[in-house]
C-alpha cells in the first residue's frame, strides 16, 4: 500500500508555485534552498500545507517551514492512527501497534517539539531538533541503531535508550558544559534500521541507505556550524559508510557500542573528522566478532588500539544502551566533543592521551 509521502511525491512533479516548477525531490539541498528563497512566506506556507510530507522531508527547505509542514503531516497521521487503533478489521496486534504509534505522534505534536522529518510509511521515520538550528554555533547529530522506528522513537520510561531521550540528554549536557555556546542537537531516526540482531544487522545494505540519507541531512543543514555525529550501535555502521562523503563541517565522528564501521582502520574512513570510540565494560557488543567475511560483519573493532580512533571513557554505563544516560562518563565526553570542549574529554584507561594532539580547526 502506498504511503502518504509517496502519494504526495506522485503529485509533486506536476506542481508549480509563483509561476515556476517545484524542485525535484532529488535536487541538491542548495537548489532547494534557492527555490524557497525565491518564494514569499505565504507561498512557502501554502506549498507546505498542500504537500506536508514532501516539504517536511525536503533537505534544504527552511527549517521553520519544515517544522510547520511536519506538524501538518503529524496531524494527518494522528487521524489515521486513531482510526486504525479502533479498526475491528485489524488484528489485536495491529490495533496495539496503531495505539503505540498514536502515542508517539501525540508526543511529537506537543508544543515546542521541532520535527525536522517525518514519514509514517512502514515502520516510520522521524527526526527532531532541540535548540535553534538556524543560529547554532555547534550542531550534534545522534544516529541510533537497531529497532529504531516511529514506535520506539521516544521511551519516557527509559529515555536514554531511545533517540528522543538520547538527544535530549545530550542537549542538556551540552548546555550545562558550555552555557555560552549556542548548540542544537538532532535526534535522527530518519533511516530504516534492522529489526533485531539478525542478517540485516550483520550486513551493509540498510547502513548504506542510511549513510546516503545522513549525507543529505548534513548537506542540507543551515549555516556553517561545526557538526559532530554521535553514532550508537548499528548507527556507527551507517556513519562509517557515510564518512567519506560528509561535508567538511563534520569535525567529529563518535561511535559508541559499535559493531564496526565497515573498515579496518580510522584512516580507511577517508575523512578529516576526528574519530572517537567508546565502549562500556559490560557491553555485550564486545562479544560480537569484529570482522567482515563475504559481506557478513562490519570490520575491525573501533576501540581496538590498531583501529586508530581516540578511545574515550564510558565509565558508569551498564550494558549496551546507557551511553547517553545522565551521570555517565560517555555522556559527559559526548557533550565536550559536541561543544568543542576537547580538553574536558576523559580518555579511556587504554588511551590516556586520546585528546592530544588535536587539530582544533
Amino acid at each position: 500500500m502506498q504511503g502518504p509521502h509517496a502519494a504526495e511525491l506522485a503529485k509533486w512533479g506536476d506542481a508549480s508555485v509563483a509561476g515556476g516548477r517545484v524542485p525535484s525531490p532529488e535536487a541538491t539541498p542548495g537548489k532547494v534552498a534557492g527555490f524557497f528563497r525565491g518564494l514569499t512566506g505565504a507561498e512557502s506556507e501554502r506549498l507546505a500545507e498542500r504537500f506536508p510530507y514532501v516539504v517536511g522531508n525536503l533537505n534544504g527547505a527552511p527549517v521553520e517551514l519544515r517544522y510547520h509542514a511536519n506538524r501538518v503531516a503529524l496531524t494527518k497521521a494522528r487521524e489515521t492512527e486513531q482510526a486504525r487503533s479502533h479498526d475491528s478489521r485489524l488484528s489485536p496486534e495491529g490495533r496495539k501497534e496503531a495505539h503505540d504509534r498514536l502515542k508517539q505522534v501525540d508526543r511529537l505534536l506537543r508544543d515546542g517539539r521541532q520535527v525536522l522529518a517525518f514519514d509514517p510509511t512502514g515502520r516510520g521515520r522521524v527526526a527532531e531538533v532541540l535548540g535553534d538550528l538556524d543560529q547554532a554555533q555547534r550542531v550534534s547529530v545522534v544516529v541510533p541503531g537497531v529497532d529504531t522506528d516511529l514506535s520506539t522513537y521516544d521511551k519516557p520510561w527509559k529515555p536514554y535508550a531511545a533517540p528522543a531521550g538520547m538527544a535530549r540528554d545530550l542537549y542538556n549536557a551540552e548546555r550545562a558544559q558550555a552555557p555560552h555556546t549556542r548548540t542544537a542537537v538532532i535526534a535522527w531516526a530518519d533511516y530504516t534500521t534492522p529489526e533485531g540482531v539478525g542478517v540485516d544487522a550483520a550486513t551493509e545494505p540498510l547502513a548504506a541507505d542510511g549513510a546516503d540519507r545522513l549525507q543529505q541531512l548534513v548537506a542540507g543543514l543551515p549555516g556553517h556550524a561545526d557538526t559532530a555525529l554521535f553514532c550508537h550501535s548499528y548507527g556507527s555502521v551507517a556513519c562509517g559508510v557515510a564518512a567519506s562523503g560528509l561535508p567538511d563541517r563534520v569535525t567529529d565522528i563518535t561511535v559508541a557500542g559499535s559493531p564496526g564501521m565497515r573498515v579496518d582502520s580510522a584512516r580507511e574512513l577517508r575523512t578529516d573528522a576526528r574519530v572517537w570510540a567508546a565502549r562500556g565494560a559490560t557491553d555485550w557488543i564486545q562479544d560480537v566478532p569484529h570482522l567482515e567475511v563475504a559481506g557478513l560483519g562490519h570490520g575491525s573493532d573501533p576501540v581496538a588500539a590498531s583501529f586508530g580512533a581516540r578511545r574515550i571513557s564510558a565509565d558508569g554505563t551498564h550494558g549496551h544502551a546507557e551511553y547517553f544516560r545522565k551521570g555517565t562518563a560517555s555522556l559527559a565526553n559526548f557533550a565536550a566533543i559536541g561543544t568543542g570542549g576537547y580538553p574536558a574529554v576523559t580518555c579511556d584507561s587504554s588511551d590516556t592521551d586520546c585528546s592530544a594532539p588535536l587539530d582544533l580547526r
